[in-house]
């Protein structure tokens, strides 16, 4: 039986190197929770905006990012029997994850039936679980063993509708839609990270965000350092699963708006 395992990240991959799972490995790299976003994730016009948008914010080179990020990509095109889907509770997560969803659900060489998902909240004996690189390759194959979950044609559903949803930007139609879904399958995670979204979505009447308030807030309780501000967001705001390089997006905005001035 032919496996393919999508990992949430590089960091995830060093610890699946050492597990005994069989299977062929693609490392997931790009990041839908920030940036623009256009519904079809399978046309050509949405891979140049991702492109033109992770160049010009992170100066990666167009070549490298083919490269590491799209060229990957077509082996959710390749007929395998079983693909599993490994990704975390956070928006950074879940956002990743419904975009995956969205390419097998265009697929007509797969079958929802043949997806699973491995999407850990938690883990026994970790108080502050922050997420699957922190793991090694046993505790993976705990997780392989214990939380792996067969995703329907329902589960698919609801992520294309969620899919719909988050792309557009828009707030009110997302708590909407929240608000009326009781029904979630086996995406137990997806609500709490969509949740998140809608709160980073809305702004108050200093015309910030909710991410942008909660940093200027850390900035004026004393902390002055990037790497201050970083330790301070990530103990109370795991549920974006944001890395330096996105917190700076934000931070400096708020430089700009001449909000903070960062030792």
């Amino acid at each position: 039986m032919s496996i393919l395992h999508v990992l949430n990240g590089d960091s995830t991959r060093h610890s699946f190197e050492e597990t005994g799972l069989e299977g062929d490995v693609l490392v997931w790299r790009e990041i839908f929770s920030q940036g623009p976003l256009i519904e079809d994730v399978s046309s050509a016009d949405f891979w140049k905006l991702r492109e033109k948008w992770i160049c010009d914010t992170f100066k990666e080179v167009p070549d490298e990012f083919v490269k590491n990020v799209v060229t990957p990509l077509e082996k959710l095109s390749e007929p395998y029997d079983e693909i599993n889907l490994w990704f975390e509770f956070d928006l950074h997560c879940q956002a990743n994850m419904l975009g995956v969803m969205e390419i097998l659900a265009k697929n007509t060489n797969l079958s929802p039936p043949s997806v699973f998902l491995i999407c850990p909240d938690s883990f026994p004996g970790k108080e502050n679980f922050k997420g699957m690189g922190e793991l090694n390759g046993e505790e993976l194959e705990y997780l392989f063993d214990n939380i792996r979950e067969q995703l329907s044609e329902a589960d698919f559903n609801i992520a294309g509708e969620a899919w719909k949803l988050y792309v557009s930007g828009d707030a009110a139609r997302q708590e909407k839609w929240l608000d009326e879904s009781a029904f979630w399958g086996s995406l137990h995670c997806l609500k709490p990270a969509l949740e998140a979204n809608v709160k980073r979505l809305r702004t108050n009447e200093n015309g910030l965000n909710y991410i942008e308030q909660t940093l200027l807030d850390i900035y004026n309780y004393g902390y002055k350092t990037k790497y201050e501000i970083y330790q301070r967001f990530w103990e109370t705001e795991t549920i974006y699963g944001m890395g330096d390089l996105e917190i700076d997006l934000y931070l400096n905005s708020l430089i700009e708006k001449e909000l903070v001035t960062l030792n």
